[in-house]
């Protein structure tokens, strides 16, 4: 089975859009806890929260990575990251059995992608994406680094990483809208 994460309800057939590969794929996992992530982009959310406009193409912030075992790993960067990015928000999980990949290499673990059209065979609503990951980090299905508990190194890493990001977003003012309200002491 493969798990494909939208807002947009009632999706009967899953079609190729241009993707961060600059070809127009579907993205898909094979893991349905991986693609909760999907279904809110923080920046996006918190410009709107905020009442900031832009009406260009929004900056993806992808807190995530994976352990080794290849568990989803969740990383609050920033004070309840997770709760801001994805309490109170809803979206559907689509499913499908089969897929005709795109041949296309993604360095993403269990992640597959189609560059064809694919119709869709199941559908689940999430009511709040926020809990439907707190109940996936306790079944063990993912785990989440939360601000409180980062590494000093791992901080330090943040610091310098979030100053070069607001440094290389020069043509994105969302972004830097977003990364100077989550970020002050670092973005003054």
């Amino acid at each position: 089975m493969y798990y494909h994460a939208s807002q947009i309800k009632d999706i009967i057939e899953l079609e190729p859009r241009i993707s961060n590969h600059d070809i127009p794929l579907i993205y898909f996992s094979k893991k349905k806890e991986n693609v909760l992530v999907y279904l809110s982009n923080a920046v996006e959310k918190y410009c709107r929260e905020t009442g900031f406009e832009y009406s260009g193409t929004w900056t993806k912030w992808g807190p995530y990575g994976f352990e080794k075992d290849g568990r989803q790993r969740i990383e609050e960067y920033y004070p309840d990251a997770l709760k801001k990015a994805y309490k109170g928000v809803l979206g559907y999980i689509y499913s499908v059995e089969k897929i005709v990949d795109s041949g296309v290499e993604i360095r993403i673990p269990d992640t597959a992608t189609s560059s064809l059209p694919v119709s869709v065979d199941g559908c689940e609503f999430i009511a709040d994406v926020h809990e439907a990951i707190v109940a996936a980090e306790n079944k063990g299905l993912i785990t989440i680094l939360r601000y409180d508990e980062m590494p000093e190194k791992m901080r330090e890493w943040n610091v310098r990483t979030i100053k070069e990001e607001y440094e290389a977003a020069a043509n994105h003012p969302e972004y830097r809208h977003f990364l100077k309200g989550n970020f002050p002491s670092i973005i003054c």
